[in-house]
C-alpha cells in the first residue's frame, strides 16, 4: 500500500470527500519508489525492511483492510509536518500489538493492533505518532546513537551452546525499533494529536487507545506487572501522566465527545473478517493447546500457562518463572536421538541423565541440563524426518521441573486427519446486537479462549458495568 504525499496535498478533510465525475487516473502516476529514489533516509529504511518482514511474519494481504489503512494514512499525510514526505505502509502478519516507523517513511502496523482498535481515529492516533517520529527525524538521531541489535530470549541465551550462529537461528531476531528518548516520545505525542485533530479525527483517540492497550496487556499477561509481550507498550512508555498529557493536547480541539470523527462504522467494515491470532502457517493456539495441521502435531501445557506462538518457536510461560520452548528441526530418520542430544547444541547437558524413551509411540530421548541460575529438562522426539524439541526451564532448585516437563511431553502426539480438517483460523467478526442480546450472550460466541467475557470486553473497550443496546456493532472472535 502506498500513501504518497504528493498526491494527497489537495485532499479535503476526511469528513468532506465528495465524488467528482471528471476524475481519472494520472497518465504519469507518482509512486513511492520514484519519490524516494534519491532519499538517503529511505535507503536506511529499505535496508531494514526485509528484517522487519522476517521478524513479524511477512505482510498481511487483504484488499479491504489495506484500503482502510491507506485511507487513514492519506488523511494524516495531508496535515503532516512535512506534506512532501512520502510513506510506504505495511500491515504485518502478526498477532502482536505494535506499530513503528523507520527513516524514510516506512510505516508498519500489525493486524493484531488493527483487531484491538475500535475505530479509525484510534488507528490514526497510532499512525500519526509514528509519522511524527519520521517527520522529526527521530529515527536518524536514534541510528546515530546505536546500531539495531538482535535481542535473544533469556532462556535461549543461557541453555544453548556459545555458538552465536546457533543462538541467532533459534532466537527471534528483533530490532530495537522504538528506542526513542522520553523527549522524542512526548514530542511525537504532541505532533500526533495535532495531526489527529487537523485531519478531522477524534483527537482524544490517542488517550483512549493507550487505555485499551493497557487493558489488553492486563488480560493477556500471566504477570501483568512484568509482562513484555505487548510490543507497543514495551517500547512506548504508557505512564498515566502520558495518557493525561494526550488528553490535555486534545482539549485544544474542543471538549471530549463533541469534536472529531471516530470513523467507527467504516472501520468495523474494513476489519470484518480480519485474521485473528495465529496464522495457519505457524499453527494454532487454542486455550492451553498448540496444534499444527501442516506438521500434524499437538501438545498441551499445564493449566495456568500462557502460550506465545512465535515465528521461530512456541514459547510458554507459567508460575514461578517457569518457561517452555518448543521447536522443530530437520533430522535424519536413522540418527540416534541420544547422540543428537549430546551433539553440543545444549550447554550444560548432564551426560549421566541422557536416556531413550518413547512418547505416545514415537521414539524420543530425554536429559537434564543446568546453566547459571536455571535447571532444564530437554526432550527430543522424532516424527518422520523431523526432530521436535522441548526445553523446560525453572529457577535452580524448583521442584516442579520434572512434573511440568512430563505433562508437556506426554501430551505430544500426532493429530488425526479429522482434527487437522477441523482446524480453521480465527477471525474478527463484526456482529450487530439484537433485542435481548447482552454482553454475556454475545461473549459466549467467542472462540479461541476460555476467558470469553474478559476478551470480549477488552476487544470492544467495554468497562465493567457497561451494557449494550440493540443495533450496536461489536467484535467477536470466531472461525
Amino acid at each position: 500500500m502506498l500513501a504518497a504525499a504528493t498526491l494527497l496535498t489537495s485532499c479535503q478533510s476526511i469528513l468532506d470527500q465528495s465524488y467528482q465525475a471528471d476524475l481519472k487516473p494520472s497518465s504519469n502516476p507518482q509512486i513511492v519508489d520514484t519519490v524516494q529514489k534519491n532519499d538517503p533516509r529511505a535507503a536506511m529504511g529499505a535496508r531494514e525492511h526485509p528484517r522487519i518482514l522476517a521478524s513479524y511474519g511477512g505482510e498481511y494481504h487483504d484488499a479491504k483492510t489495506e484500503r482502510l489503512v491507506a485511507r487513514i494514512t492519506g488523511a494524516l499525510t495531508a496535515v503532516s509536518e512535512n506534506p512532501n514526505q512520502s510513506y510506504r505502509i505495511t500491515i504485518l502478519n502478526s498477532p502482536a500489538i505494535n506499530a513503528f516507523a523507520l527513516p524514510g517513511g516506512y510505516l508498519y502496523v500489525t493486524r493484531g493492533l488493527l483487531a484491538l482498535a475500535n475505530d479509525a481515529s484510534e488507528v490514526a492516533a497510532v499512525l500519526s505518532h509514528e509519522m511524527a517520529h519520521v517527520t522529526a527525524n527521530h529515527g536518524i538521531e536514534r541510528q546515530k546513537r546505536e546500531e539495531a541489535e538482535v535481542i535473544a530470549s533469556r532462556v535461549v541465551a543461557e541453555v544453548l551452546s556459545s555458538d552465536l550462529a546457533g543462538k541467532q537461528a533459534l532466537a527471534r531476531g528483533k530490532l530495537r525499533l522504538a528506542a526513542f528518548s522520553r523527549q522524542q516520545e512526548l514530542q511525537a505525542d504532541v505532533i500526533g494529536v495535532r495531526m489527529l485533530g487537523e485531519a478531522g479525527y477524534d483527537a482524544y483517540a490517542a488517550a483512549r487507545f493507550l487505555d485499551s492497550m493497557a487493558a489488553y496487556a492486563r488480560f493477556s499477561s500471566v504477570d501483568p506487572e512484568n509482562d513484555q509481550s505487548l510490543d507497543f507498550l514495551s517500547s512506548h512508555p504508557n505512564a498515566p501522566q502520558r495518557v493525561e498529557l494526550a488528553r490535555q493536547h486534545a482539549r485544544a480541539f474542543g471538549q471530549e465527545g463533541t469534536v472529531g470523527d471516530k470513523g467507527r462504522d467504516y472501520y468495523l467494515n474494513g476489519i470484518d473478517g480480519l485474521l485473528y491470532g495465529d496464522s495457519p502457517e505457524e499453527g494454532y493456539v487454542r486455550n492451553e493447546t498448540f496444534l499444527h495441521a501442516g506438521l500434524g502435531i499437538r501438545f498441551d501445557v499445564p493449566e495456568g500457562f500462557r502460550i506465545d506462538n512465535k515465528a521461530e518457536a512456541v514459547l510458554a510461560t507459567g508460575p514461578d518463572e517457569t518457561a517452555i520452548r518448543f521447536d522443530g528441526v530437520e533430522g535424519s530418520d536413522t540418527q540416534s536421538l541420544t547422540n543428537y542430544l549430546t551433539s553440543g547444541w545444549v550447554a550444560g547437558l548432564q551426560p549421566n541423565t541422557v536416556r531413550e524413551i518413547t512418547v505416545n509411540g514415537l521414539p524420543a530421548a530425554n536429559a537434564k541440563a543446568s546453566a547459571e541460575r536455571w535447571d532444564f529438562d530437554v526432550t527430543v522426539i522424532r516424527m518422520d524426518k523431523r526432530i521436535f524439541r522441548f526445553l523446560t526451564a525453572v529457577p535452580k532448585g524448583n521442584s516442579t521441573l520434572q512434573a511440568t516437563a512430563e505433562t508437556i511431553r506426554n501430551s505430544f502426539r500426532k493429530i488425526t486427519p479429522q482434527e487437522a480438517a477441523d482446524l480453521k483460523p480465527l477471525r474478527v467478526r463484526v456482529v450487530t446486537a439484537q433485542q435481548g442480546d447482552t454482553i454475556t450472550t454475545l461473549s459466549a460466541r467467542m472462540m479461541g479462549t476460555d476467558r470469553k467475557l474478559d476478551l470480549f470486553r477488552v476487544l470492544n473497550a467495554l468497562p465493567t458495568g457497561a451494557s449494550i443496546t440493540p443495533g450496536q456493532r461489536l467484535k467477536i472472535i470466531s472461525d
